[in-house]
């Protein structure tokens, strides 16, 4: 077999050839009419000269048959010019053309020199004359067919020259000379364009090249710069993006209802995993968070992750009340399931918060504002369920908002004041302390709940100046009382997380003359949930400066065993939802009696809240409890009447 390989571009990788293979198969498709072109008009003539003088098989039959051929070859070439061949199709298409042209140059060479005996030396001279015009027509035809042009250069040529040239007539001995020096000159111009070819189509490889790694690493890029790299799924940079393409034409016109509704869910429990776990577990259980949601990913839904362990719900289209709920109830589940790692087991829950288009909000600020507001909700009143923003909502955002300006413009000192309320010891039948409760009279809004303004100064920034008045008015009430009383007063998370907040809240301690061994930090589970190292360190300089640690609202958060024994706490707080059916609910008696017996084997006050009855008060004392708070032992009082209603009187002498 002729070696095509060798003189088909083999110097070059796969594929480049594959692709020089191709660039030639273009090049000489567009050369295919012209080349039987050529090889047909110069066969009719020599053939219509020939017509008197030769045999009918060679000046008739011959010729037509080979320009049937050439026919035959252009209409297949018509019908085959847009097919896309696979490589391999190609190059056994190349291997074709270069036996074909050898073919074809032996058959019309044979039929050319079969002519010369025939006719005068006019005829003799068309047949040198067409041989001649041929082959160079057709050699400039295959320019782009290097072997198939060498080879039908050969095997006309040098039959040609050589039969000429043996004729001892010296014109067309000239003539066979002339031929092949002007062949020569045609072979090295054949050459010198090939080389120029393949160096062309080699550029044009390699710059495609660049060009596709270059679009490859910015379509890494992008992908790197819109993924987490934790779970795999989209970031927050390409949630808002995408949630701002989708708004773009929903807005001003197309504002139908239900067509598209953002969700923001939060792992509850997942920072208490980080701190008993380590933040290497925490990863795994977000790696696997990331498979779950995922899995759940269709063409309508999509998850990415917006912050540490918080993730943004997109869902286009079915967005109804209760396909939302659905699918929420769907993502919680799958939180739900426990997480079997190598490192250990865990489990957890997700809040989740939904906001509706154009129902919640129009912009994409005003959806994830009331998404996030759906969250909270949900984590204050359902924890671990899923809440679809809705006009009740949006009421209370208002209010929040009016109680929020109505802060910011506040004069604490006239406005704030404090009621007390006592926590007491049944065992010694005395009040062993009264916790501080913040009051607040607007004289715009009139009283507001601690329970509505406190969270609005959390989140505004407030809390600090407001916890520095109000622990300055609190210790300045304890002055007066004896000194065997202490005050329990409530910080926020904001507090313990903040150092400039904490060496306030210690300046404002020790300048008030109150003993600190007196005084009561209160905390909650959120405190320590936020930041649990920063809240111990908080915690240890308190307990320097002889003030007592009690942790507020046990067993409604994410507190563990292991939580309490790492930090500095000398009392628990147990909330008051487990005291409601104490006296007929074994479970509640169960939770109760196992955390009293937890306080007494690590050496803490236990203090059961909301106790409002006698029966309630028999129960938990039946359980070990014995120092308890609530309207049952009194109310909170105002702090100039602490001392008249609490301490100079005596204090419930029916127990």
């Amino acid at each position: 077999m002729f070696p095509f390989k060798r003189w088909s571009g083999s110097r070059l990788a796969p594929a480049a050839r594959v692709e020089l293979r191709r660039s030639q198969y273009r090049a000489f498709l567009q050369q295919v009419p012209l080349l039987y072109a050529v090889l047909i008009v110069n066969t009719a003539t020599v053939a219509i000269t020939h017509l008197r003088v030769a045999p009918v098989y060679l000046s008739v039959y011959a010729p037509v048959l080979l320009c049937l051929f050439c026919v035959v070859r252009v209409v297949m070439w018509l019908r085959s010019r847009r097919r896309v061949l696979s490589d391999d199709a190609l190059a056994r298409r190349l291997r074709t053309m270069v036996w074909m042209a050898a073919g074809m140059g032996t058959a019309f060479t044979a039929w050319a020199l079969s002519l010369y005996p025939y006719g005068d030396a006019y005829a003799r001279s068309h047949v040198a004359f067409y041989m001649a015009m041929t082959v160079i027509g057709c050699i400039f035809c295959l320019m782009h067919m290097r072997v198939a042009a060498l080879l039908l250069t050969c095997i006309v040529i040098v039959p040609f020259t050589l039969f000429f040239g043996s004729t001892h007539n010296p014109v067309l001995v000239a003539i066979a000379v002339n031929v092949l020096l002007v062949a020569v000159v045609m072979v090295m111009i054949l050459l010198i364009y090939y080389r120029d070819f393949t160096t062309l189509v080699e550029s044009q490889i390699q710059l495609r090249t660049k060009q596709t790694e270059t679009q490859r690493l910015s379509d890494e890029n992008f992908r790197l710069a819109n993924l987490d790299a934790l779970t795999g799924l989209p970031n927050r940079r390409r949630f808002f993006a995408d949630l701002d393409g989708h708004l773009a034409p929903l807005q001003g016109y197309a504002r139908a209802p239900g067509s598209l509704a953002i969700g923001i869910i939060d792992l509850d429990g997942f920072k208490r995993i980080n701190d008993l776990y380590g933040h290497a577990f925490g990863d795994r259980v977000l790696e696997e968070t990331g498979r779950r949601f995922a899995a759940q990913i269709t063409p309508q839904v999509s998850v990415a992750r917006i912050g540490g362990d918080e993730f943004g719900l997109m869902v286009v289209g079915a967005t109804a009340y209760r396909q939302l709920l659905d699918l929420g109830d769907a993502l919680t589940a799958v939180i739900e399931r426990p997480y079997v790692l190598p490192e250990g087991a865990a489990r957890m829950s997700a809040s989740i918060g939904f906001a509706n288009f154009p129902e919640a909000g129009e912009t994409t600020l005003q959806l994830v504002e009331r998404a996030y507001y759906a969250l909270h909700f949900a984590q204050a009143h359902r924890r671990g369920g899923v809440v679809i923003f809705s006009p009740e909502h949006e009421t209370q955002i208002r209010h929040l908002s009016k109680i929020e300006e109505s802060l910011r413009r506040a004069d604490f000192e006239r406005e704030i004041s404090l009621h007390f309320q006592p926590i007491f010891d049944t065992a010694l039948r005395e009040i062993m302390a009264f916790e501080a409760l913040a009051r607040w009279t607007s004289p715009t809004l009139g009283v507001v709940a601690p329970s509505m303004f406190i969270p609005v100064a959390e989140r505004c920034d407030l809390i600090h100046a407001l916890t520095e008045v109000l622990l300055r008015k609190a210790l300045d009430t304890a002055r007066s009382w004896p000194e065997t009383v202490r005050i329990s007063f409530n910080l926020s998370a904001r507090d313990l997380t903040s150092a400039g907040a904490l060496d306030r809240v210690i300046r404002t301690t020790l300048a008030s003359g109150v003993a600190p061994h007196r005084i009561d930090f209160e905390i909650t589970e959120t405190a320590l949930i936020q930041d649990f190292g920063q809240a111990r360190t908080a915690l240890d300089a308190l307990k320097k400066l002889g003030a007592r640690i009690s942790l507020d609202d046990f067993g409604t958060g994410f507190s563990s065993l292991n939580s309490v024994h790492r930090l500095p706490i000398d009392k628990v707080k147990v909330d008051g939802s487990f005291v409601a059916g104490i006296e007929r609910e074994a479970t509640a008696r169960a939770i109760v009696k196992s955390i009293v017996d937890l306080c007494q084997n690590l050496g803490l006050t236990c203090v059961i809240e909301g106790v409002e009855t006698r029966a309630q008060m028999t129960a938990l004392r039946e359980l070990g409890a014995t120092v308890m708070q609530g309207h049952l032992f009194g109310k909170p009082v105002a702090a100039n009447l602490v001392l008249d209603t609490y301490v100079r009187e005596p204090l419930l002498p029916w127990l």
